[in-house]
């Protein structure tokens, strides 16, 4: 199947300039960062796709075994990144995303030059010395309730992932696009995400990465900000003046503005 159709890839900004590759967290579509774009598009080519079982993908090319591992979704990225011959990409990746970035950038070290990490979370259940958000049974309940009712899940969980009580339209924005996605698709990447334990890929990093998070976010408190830090060497971890899980629409310009002078000064 045709690459650029499969995964809805757009283009867009400076031909020839530094790529930027965005790739969207779950329950979500490259429209999420619309509102980042404009700024980016100044200097740099950005691309931006959905995943199978996202947004406008192929609903058709839909595997569940292949969808049931965040390999799979690394799998994504890289067959966009040689479809379109990109080389010294920056991949920013939201939330999962981030741990998705960080398999594709083992995969293919030629291509993928940096990583810059929206609010990520290499696991989010508790553990030994690791402090996630949740517990197991929290991660139990969300699953079930999910997996039960999910335009009713989508409809409680999306303001409180998104955050920012005092600007209501943005948790309308998320439960729309949770809703949008088809809930058997979304069922399997939820487990996917949720359920994942990335730590130890963390330790293959070995390009420049950026680590942006929010000063109060539910599902990736500060915590993990910093353990993601202190896990690869050469990282840098900034806290946006910014609350909620999605900073590329709640703080859009502060949000552009870190990734650009990431990526100029890299």
């Amino acid at each position: 199947m045709e690459i650029r159709r499969r995964n809805n890839v757009t283009v867009t900004g400076c031909v020839d300039g530094p790529v930027l590759l965005l790739a969207h967290g779950f329950g979500c579509d490259q429209n999420m960062w619309r509102l980042v774009v404009p700024t980016l598009a100044e200097r740099h080519r950005v691309v931006l796709f959905d995943y199978v079982g996202s947004g406008r993908a192929d609903p058709s090319a839909w595997d569940e075994r292949r969808y049931s591992s965040l390999d799979g979704y690394a799998q994504d990225v890289l067959e966009v990144v040689e479809e379109l011959d990109l080389r010294e990409v920056t991949f920013v990746g939201h939330s999962v995303s981030a741990m998705v970035g960080v398999l594709a950038a083992a995969k293919s070290p030629g291509r993928i030059a940096r990583l810059v990490m929206v609010a990520p979370s290499p696991r989010y259940i508790d553990d030994e010395g690791y402090r996630g958000g949740f517990s197991a049974a929290d991660i139990d309940e969300l699953l079930e309730s999910l997996e039960s009712n999910y335009l009713g899940w989508s409809a409680a969980m999306a303001p409180v992932i998104m955050g920012n009580d005092d600007r209501p339209e943005l948790g309308q924005e998320l439960t729309a696009a949770f809703c949008a996605t088809d809930p058997d698709m979304a069922r399997i990447f939820a487990r996917t995400t949720f359920l994942s334990d990335s730590r130890e890929d963390l330790k293959t990093v070995s390009v420049p990465t950026l680590i942006l998070e929010c000063r109060q976010d539910v599902i990736a408190p500060r915590e993990v900000g910093a353990y993601v830090r202190d896990a690869i060497p050469a990282s840098r971890l900034v806290t946006l003046e910014a609350t909620g899980h999605c900073p590329q629409l709640s703080a859009p310009q502060a949000t552009a503005a870190a990734i650009v002078d990431f990526v100029g000064a890299a």
